[in-house]
């Protein structure tokens, strides 16, 4: 927690999904934001309705951060087999920024590793002074199809 008034991103979201995940993912981050180590919060949506937070964790050497979203996913399996529906993520600023926190779309390798578990993924990705709810496939055209898998598991276009 650092004590400052940050501007909740969820505030004012006509969409009631988009509204609930970014409010999810933002009440985590802010709770656990910590400068250069806990930055961005995500949060899954389960087929039940149940969501699944996860903590960007940062690390000396940059390859071994683990992204929010990640984190996320592992809390979703450990906890149900369901579908994964939705996703939302929430950089909270730092203290030399406008106290303002922002809505993140996945990172590249988080869209592949998304779409390696959940196909028919949502993401909530900024849209001007809104969002929009988007195919996770559409934000990355041409995904990573190798053969470890069944068929079924890779994304569908």
């Amino acid at each position: 927690m650092t004590g400052r008034l940050v501007a909740d991103p969820s505030a004012g979201l006509a969409d009631p999904l988009a509204r609930q995940l970014v409010a999810g993912a933002f009440a985590a981050i802010s709770r656990r934001y910590v400068l250069a180590r806990h930055q961005i919060a995500a949060v899954l949506l389960d087929a039940d309705g149940e969501m699944h937070v996860g903590l960007h964790v940062d690390a000396m050497v940059g390859r071994a951060a683990v992204c929010a979203e990640a984190g996320a996913l592992a809390a979703a399996r450990l906890a149900t087999d369901a579908e994964l529906v939705a996703v939302a993520a929430v950089r909270y600023p730092k203290p030399t920024e406008p106290p303002v926190a922002r809505i993140v779309p996945p990172c590249g390798l988080c869209r592949e590793l998304l779409l390696d578990h959940a196909p028919g993924l949502a993401a909530i990705v900024p849209d001007g002074d809104q969002v929009a709810v988007e195919p996770l496939a559409g934000l990355l055209p041409h995904k990573y199809v190798g053969t470890k898998w069944p068929t079924e598991l890779t994304i569908r276009t």
